[in-house]
């Protein structure tokens, strides 16, 4: 299955994209009865990709070369197809017109398909345009075009060969094998062309190029003509970014992907006349022009007219330390996001906290003999040490065992059985005689029925992943005394799931519509629906957990994924009274969660419906980022076997927080899994941050001391360094429209460009040998070394979401005013002549190859801490130490003043 990133515009059609513009230009198939007109202004790979997919799917068409008439043309790139139906509506996207003839031809959307259409426009296509680019306009080899596309044709045979199926999406071509070939066929032309190592991609384009539809669209669009037709129509165009860089083919090093800044700028898209103006204007407009931070009141609620934002991280598991993988799939991404709506001063609470309750917690309680509520309040304080040290700026970071977690869940349970939303069933489950108790999820373990892995626990199999169902275990065996359980029936709870289907649907397609949902929760949630939700269960037998305030339930708790995403309403709850004016106002408040992957049915169904069906006018999600898993070198990371980094171990290892979080969000596994490497660590760590961030910072101010006596000397601005305004301001404008989509990761990669943008023009310029030449060649060193330290003053606060340490320090070294710490559109010149800097010092220190690979040896295995004490007796959950009294009718209920989540 492909791991597809957010969808750009003007890509070229993601699959979401491609439904809604078909569904808003109303073109069903009624309206194809008789020949569409199809025009294609220039024969290149969108116009290969729409006539093939036009054979294949025998749509009625008549082709036309040329562009469309001006009053009817597209917004964007005059190079883009365009398909109008009989009634006169337009199609433009190449795309969505694929999908569309497709559709017509009776073939069914897919999610699938959809992921792959996704996929390509914002994968393959970025890289195939900049191979295709290098082909023809740079005339690089096909071997350095080869390792441009590496990485995405190493995905596609990765998916070909895990699924074993002849096309993308099964045994027949689809629409997404006709997109995804028509992008790939005009850079490698021949099956030689792709690398022998990927046999199952090399079968599929062999398969692809020689059927019928596909030859003949290429011997309609890439005959000699028309190839230098397309020369000649990229040699007009702005280079795609990234597009003078070598491919490394052969060098030993990973080709870059299309998300990674270039290695030089030999292409760059040409600034316009106005963009140039634009940028100089704001720049002579200075601090003054910009808006003075926000600042909001403790503690921080909803403002009428403002942006309000409300973010949650999932909640980590108390009973054990969170390894790198968890700090970025949740804390660190989210606290990133945090920090930059801050700077953009929209109203923001990030909120997050401890899960608590469950089995996890008494399991291991009994391993380290000690209570539950021991075991919490370690485990909190280790959590709460290393979320400090990595810098993550939460408002309010609590727990779920608390008065307020009983409260909430309490409620929102009592409103769904009033309303019918909540079942009776009794539900056979192992039980241990000896411990007198039911054995739920981690208190037992045995033989996985599915692949026979001896240590499979009662709830899923770590091995093979699959949930299981603990009657369903081979030779089960309880954990606490290793007797051997009996089954015995249990009356338990389960949320009617079946009947909150349709509330849910409707508000996902609002949600969806309006917000920003990573591909993968989405692909995810639709799973689930489309599989029919079914209802669930949620309570269990435990004692340590939200006690359940019904007759005949009374001994069991909630189970932890009803439980646990309540608590962060008990968080709030926690840190103001007020809470309710940040969960019960959907008018005003926009809710972003972050979480890894494995969490998102649980945020996207099961949450949504329970407070779907409490009916309460709760505030619920509107932008559901998901990462996908990070990896440790060549495995996963094992605390038990002493593998990989975790937060404890990060702390111990002399390396900054601020490089971990550097490399960590540089990794950041938005669409598909990405792993930990000790190597990569070192040469981000050399290459990016010492020698290209760094010294392009340090140079800048330094000049500024040695120079000019550490005072920011008068600028005059040439041509040269006006451009080089605008392109900042081009950086600037795409890593807003990066971060807004949450696409943190690929962000980055502007402040990186920026950078060395920065230490081109500092090298090309010399201002070291212009301050020794006359008068003329003084003011140039003068203008260069001004223009160069703003830029600083610019990526310091660009880089406090990031890197919020190194952020500081630049801040104190350039003493930049703390009005400035504000993020527009604009580049500003906020440090202006006269500006007095303090004392410039090197930011980053560089990694040696010895003290990396100590430290690949240290965390490769065997560096596990010492194996606790033997298990004592189980000890009894710790009652209550206050209860909490609320009359319900006549009887007053007990609640427990502690609460979980997982």
């Amino acid at each position: 299955m492909p791991s597809p990133r957010c969808p750009q515009d003007g890509a070229g059609g993601s699959g979401d994209r491609c439904s809604r513009e078909i569904r808003v230009r109303a073109c069903s198939r009624r309206a194809l009865r008789a020949a569409m007109r199809l025009r294609l202004p220039v024969r290149g790979p969108a116009a290969l990709k729409v006539l093939a997919a036009a054979a294949a799917a025998a749509a009625p068409v008549e082709l036309q070369w040329g562009s469309p008439a001006r009053e009817r043309a597209p917004p964007g790139p005059g190079a883009a197809p365009t398909l109008e139906l009989e009634s006169g509506a337009l199609l433009f996207s190449p795309n969505a017109i694929c999908q569309f003839f497709f559709l017509r031809r009776g073939d069914a959307s897919t999610d699938l398909g959809t992921q792959w259409l996704e996929w390509e426009a914002t994968e393959l296509q970025p890289a195939a345009t900049t191979a295709l680019y290098g082909r023809l306009v740079l005339g690089r080899t096909m071997a350095e075009a080869v390792g441009v596309l590496r990485e995405p044709l190493t995905h596609m045979e990765q998916s070909l060969a895990r699924t074993g199926t002849a096309f993308l999406t099964g045994e027949a071509p689809s629409v997404a094998d006709v997109v995804v070939w028509g992008t790939l066929f005009p850079v490698l032309q021949e099956e030689s062309s792709v690398p022998a190592e990927l046999p199952a991609l090399r079968t599929w384009f062999r398969t692809m190029t020689l059927s019928d539809p596909c030859r003949a669209a290429a011997d309609t669009v890439l005959v000699p003509t028309a190839l230098s037709e397309l020369t000649s129509h990229l040699r007009q165009q702005p280079g795609p970014r990234g597009a003078g860089a070598g491919a490394g083919a052969g060098s030993g090093s990973p080709a870059p992907s299309p998300a990674s800044p270039p290695e030089d700028e030999g292409s760059e898209r040409v600034l316009t006349e106005a963009e140039i103006a634009a940028a100089t204007d704001a720049w002579a407009r200075g601090a003054a022009a910009l808006p003075k931070p926000w600042r909001p009141q403790t503690p921080v609620l909803p403002v009428e007219g403002m942006r309000n934002i409300l973010i949650t991280s999932a909640l980590p598991y108390v009973n054990n330390v969170p390894h790198l993988g968890n700090i970025i799939g949740c804390v660190l991404s989210a606290d990133t996001f945090a920090r930059y709506c801050r700077l953009r001063n929209w109203n923001t609470l990030y909120v997050c906290g401890t899960d608590e309750y469950g089995t996890a917690t008494e399991t291991r309680a009994v391993q380290e003999g000690l209570t539950p509520r021991e075991v919490c309040d370690k485990y909190h304080r280790i959590h709460g040490d290393i979320y400090a040290w990595f810098g993550i700026s939460f408002d309010y970071f609590g727990r779920t065992t608390t008065p307020k977690q009983t409260i909430i869940a309490q409620d929102i349970f009592r409103r769904l059985l009033a309303r019918g939303f909540l079942l009776q069933d009794t539900v056979e489950q192992l039980r241990c005689q000896l411990c007198c108790r039911f054995l739920a999820d981690r208190f037992v373990e045995g033989t996985c029925p599915m692949c026979g892995y001896g240590e499979a626990r009662g709830d899923q199999c770590d091995k093979c992943g699959k949930l299981i169902n603990a009657v369903e275990l081979k030779s089960p065996q309880c954990k606490l005394c290793k007797g051997v359980p009996t089954v015995n029936p249990t009356e338990h709870l389960f949320l009617d799931l079946p009947k909150l289907q349709q509330p849910l649907e409707q508000w996902l397609e609002l949600s969806w519509a309006s917000g920003h949902w990573t591909p993968n929760a989405r692909h995810i949630t639709r799973s689930w629906l489309r599989e029919g939700l079914r209802p669930r269960c949620i309570t269990r037998d435990l004692q340590w957990g939200t006690p359940v305030p019904l007759d005949g339930f009374r001994d069991k708790v909630f189970y932890v994924w009803f439980d646990a995403p309540i608590g962060y309403l008990s968080i709030t709850a926690n840190y103001t009274d007020q809470w309710e004016r940040w969960w019960k106002n959907p008018e005003q408040v926009e809710l972003y969660n972050f979480m890894a992957k494995d969490n998102v049915p649980f945020h996207s169904v099961i949450f949504p419906c329970s407070l779907l069906g409490a009916d309460d006018n709760y505030t619920l999600v509107n932008h559901l980022i998901a990462t996908e898993y990070l990896n440790y070198e060549d495995g996963k990371f094992s605390k038990s076997r002493g593998v990989g980094v975790f937060g404890d171990m990060a702390m111990d290892t002399g390396i900054p927080a601020d490089v971990w979080r550097f490399y960590l969000l540089y990794l950041r596994p938005e669409g598909q899994d990405s792993s930990f490497c000790w190597s990569d660590l070192m040469l981000k760590n050399n290459a990016e941050l010492l020698n290209n961030l760094g010294n392009f910072i340090n140079r800048a101010g330094m000049f500024v001391c040695k120079f000019f006596g550490g005072t920011v000397p008068s600028m005059v601005l040439a041509p040269e360094d006006k451009r080089l305004l605008a392109r900042v301001t081009l950086e600037l404008h795409q890593y807003h429209q990066l971060l807004e989509r949450v696409r943190i990761r690929d962000a980055l990669r502007c402040i990186l460009s920026i950078s060395r943008h920065g230490n081109q023009y500092i090298q090309v310029n010399e201002p070291w040998k212009r301050i020794k030449g006359g008068e003329e060649d003084r003011q140039r060193a003068g203008t260069v070394t001004g223009v160069a330290v703003n830029m600083a003053s610019l990526l310091a606060v660009m880089l406090q979401p990031y890197m919020p340490s190194i952020s500081s320090a630049i801040q104190g070294q350039l003493r930049i005013p703390p009005d400035c710490f504000v993020l527009t559109h604009t580049f500003t010149c906020t440090l202006p002549h006269g500006h007095r800097v303090g004392t410039v010092s090197p930011l980053f220190q560089k990694l040696e190859p010895e003290r990396i690979e100590a430290l690949r040896k240290r965390f490769g295995g065997g560096q596990a801490k010492q194996t606790p004490p033997a298990p004592q007796p189980p000890p009894a959950p710790q009652p209550p130490q206050q209860e909490l009294a609320i009359a319900t009718g006549n009887s007053p209920e007990v609640l427990a003043p502690h609460g979980k989540q997982q």
